[in-house]
Parts: C-alpha cells; sequence; structure tokens
C-alpha cells in the first residue's frame, strides 16, 4: 500500500488523476532550513522527514513523502506566515524568473532477498527543479490576489494552477513539480521499487 505523508490536496489530485492508487496520513514537521543549508537539500530532508514520520508507524507499507520549496536570490521561500509575508514574497518574485524543487521520498519495506537485514526498509530520495518566470505584479495585482487567500498555504505565496497563472509567462522543468509533486519522478521511483497496482 502507498501512504501519502501529506495532506495536500494538490498532491493528492496529482496522484488520483495519474490513477495511483494511496492513502493519506498527513505530518506535521516544523519547516526550518539548518544553517548554511542548500535549498535542493532543504527540500529533498523535509521530504524525508515527513516520510520518516509515517514509516515509523507503518513499517510494512510504502511511504511518499515531498516537499516544495521557492527559491529566489537564494533565499528559500515556504508557505507565508502571514499576508504581509506573503505580500513581501509576490514582490520577490514579480517580474523575474525563480526556481521552485520539490523533494521526494519513498520510503518502503526491505525484502529478505537483498543483502542488507531484512525488515530495515529502504530509502530514496530525489527532487525535481523547475524554473518558472512570472511577469511584473503591480502592488494592486498582489493586494487583490492576497485577499483571494489562495496564497496562504502555498510555497511562494502563490499557485501556478491557480489565479496566479494568468502571470505565469514561462517554466522550464516539470509543471506538476511546480504544482506539488513531480508525477513522472514518482513513478518512476515506485516502478523501480516494484510498487504495483491494479490498473483500471
Amino acid at each position: 500500500m502507498l501512504v501519502l505523508a501529506s495532506a495536500s490536496p494538490r498532491r493528492q489530485e496529482l496522484l488520483r488523476n495519474a490513477g495511483i492508487p494511496f492513502v493519506v496520513q498527513a505530518t506535521n514537521i516544523p519547516e526550518i532550513p539548518e544553517n548554511g543549508e542548500e535549498p535542493q537539500a532543504f527540500a529533498e530532508r523535509m521530504a524525508w522527514e515527513k516520510a520518516l514520520a509515517v514509516f515509523s508507524q507503518r513499517p510494512n507499507d510504502f511511504i511518499l513523502g515531498a516537499d516544495t520549496i521557492v527559491v529566489v536570490d537564494a533565499q528559500i521561500l515556504g508557505k507565508p506566515r502571514d499576508t504581509a509575508d506573503a505580500a513581501r514574497m509576490l514582490h520577490l518574485l514579480s517580474g523575474r524568473p525563480h526556481q521552485v524543487t520539490t523533494g521526494v521520498c519513498l520510503l518502503g519495506p526491505r525484502s529478505g532477498t537483498e543483502d542488507r537485514k531484512p525488515g530495515t526498509g529502504f530509502e530514496d530520495v530525489r527532487s525535481e527543479t523547475t524554473l518558472v518566470t512570472m511577469n511584473a505584479l503591480s502592488d494592486e495585482d498582489i493586494r487583490s490576489y492576497i485577499s483571494t487567500g489562495e496564497p496562504m498555504d502555498k510555497a511562494g505565496a502563490y499557485a501556478i494552477q491557480g489565479r496566479a497563472s494568468r502571470w505565469i509567462s514561462r517554466i522550464e522543468g516539470d509543471y506538476f513539480s511546480v504544482v506539488g509533486l513531480p508525477v513522472s519522478l514518482v513513478y518512476k521511483m515506485l516502478r523501480e521499487r516494484g510498487v504495483a497496482w491494479p490498473e483500471t
């Protein structure tokens, strides 16, 4: 069984749309970068910590953790703390390119045929980075967008699949990773680990 260690409705929708069956067990892990931690390493560590928190309770299942961050000027932008923080982030992103990285971690039981001790489990941690260009935003654009509430639970304070799509002029890389889950990468990881499910 695949368990998604996330309450994100966007990640759930992406898995459903891809025909990948799963159940949800959300986690609540503090998302705080360590001193000097690189953005990619931070996203991957967060994905690993989320997956590990669930795997410790369900060691016989396959656990999928993910974390998405936005990076501009070497700054990691997570979810905004409040409307002022959302406005700060959108001003930073306005009229320029930025990177969106989603870290992904798959944990699962290890078979007895492998060299390591059976039952200790395997871990597979990877990430996908996409370059996104946002058009210039006016102060009114930002105020109006924040008033919708859409930015408040999104990394970088915007949803590429929502109202903010009107300002995204270019992406280079995996669109779904920007939404919250690089589906093609996840599917590849599942297949490489022998995770199977009936096709319908």
